[in-house]
């Protein structure tokens, strides 16, 4: 503090306003109103729309399997961290936002206590066993939905046919993924793409398809993680690398069918997890350079268990495994310290001149 700041301080100025001047605060000194209850409140409001889209895909189950997992996911959190002996935080949302991405993991005849099960594994497992918000490496949603789907893989795969409850039938059938499977070992053509039966490009885009209950509906995704970007809640760089990956390796694979791209983007999780998912906070690199190798890495990976591994989807995989790699790539990525360069050139200089004396 300089002294003209101390003599300003007249003798008669309060004390609390001397107090409040002369007190000097560790960094960061630049702080911001966004608080991380308001940002999981974005991120809630961003997947409105896709909720709604699955209650009138799938029915009113569509709602009761994402309260199952909401409630879960919020008393989950409060038990664990009352044994812990930890100030609870189920009042930040991020326990809420949890249980959203759960359910939107998960199809809707899926039976509720299955539900319940991945939100306990995501909450107390993969978020407060280290250390709670901030602190998990990996993305508890999906790390739930990955334990439900080795533990569970016939309830896990049984896929709602859309509009069907309204005739209250309970019929099930292949997702688009599982379909686009048989036109990559039939070879990629305009044949192949008409006999696998997939619903129209139309209908992948408003999500009358079958799926998990957040994957179907593309336009809301979309217009959901529009609304992120704009908050200035996501950086676009992550969604935008994601995506584009998978886009530019499929468009290759396809041998130039652009139908086929459409279909590999618009079918599976890759929109839900490349705009809601990979974008988390705790488990994504913070630099701009990180975030792009980051979400390339996802989309290679991605790709490549579609492409060529035994499931149709790869996406939940991918965005796990390069979590555990975001640590590396934030080390690699790091910006250099300021003066760093110019120490090593002194450094360098020093030993020249040592080595000229010898």
């Amino acid at each position: 503090m300089s002294d003209s700041t101390v003599k300003n301080q007249t003798p008669d100025a309060p004390v609390k306003e001397r107090r409040r001047l002369l007190t000097v605060t560790s960094s960061p000194h630049l702080r911001s109103p966004e608080t991380t209850t308001g940002i999981m409140l974005d991120v809630i409001i961003a997947l409105s729309p896709s909720l709604i889209a699955a209650i009138c895909v799938f029915g009113w189950r569509t709602l009761l399997v994402t309260c199952v997992t909401v409630a879960t996911c919020v008393v989950s959190e409060y038990l664990s961290r009352k044994i812990m002996r930890r100030d609870n935080t189920i009042s930040d949302l991020s326990a809420v936002v949890t249980g959203i991405l759960l359910a939107f993991n998960l199809p809707v005849t899926i039976p509720l206590w299955m539900a319940a099960i991945g939100s306990v594994v995501a909450i107390v497992v993969v978020k407060q066993f280290f250390g709670g918000i901030g602190c998990n490496f990996i993305n508890p949603a999906l790390v739930g939905r990955i334990v439900l789907m080795m533990s569970f893989p016939t309830a896990m795969s049984s896929w709602a046919v859309p509009l069907a409850w309204r005739s209250g039938s309970a019929v099930t059938a292949a997702t688009p993924m599982a379909q686009l499977s048989s036109v990559l070992d039939a070879g990629v053509s305009a044949q192949s793409l008409n006999a696998a039966g997939l619903p129209s490009l139309t209908e992948m885009l408003l999500g009358v398809r079958g799926g998990s209950l957040g994957e179907v509906c593309a336009l809301t995704l979309i217009l959901g993680g529009l609304y992120l970007i704009i908050r200035r809640v996501i950086s676009p760089a992550i969604p935008l690398c994601y995506i584009g990956t998978v886009a530019v390796i499929m468009l290759i694979a396809g041998k130039g069918n652009f139908t086929f791209m459409a279909y590999e983007l618009l079918g599976g999780g890759l929109l839900l997890g490349a705009i809601f998912m990979a974008t988390d906070y705790t488990t994504s690199p913070l630099t701009f350079k990180g975030k792009i190798i980051y979400a390339v890495g996802c989309g290679l990976v991605t790709a490549l268990i579609r492409l060529f591994g035994n499931m149709p989807e790869g996406v939940s995989f991918s965005i796990i495994l390069m979590n555990i790699l975001v640590p590396h790539i934030e080390k690699l990525t790091a910006p250099r310290p300021f003066g760093r360069r110019r120490e090593k050139r002194i450094r360098q200089k020093k030993n020249e001149e040592a080595a000229e004396h010898a």
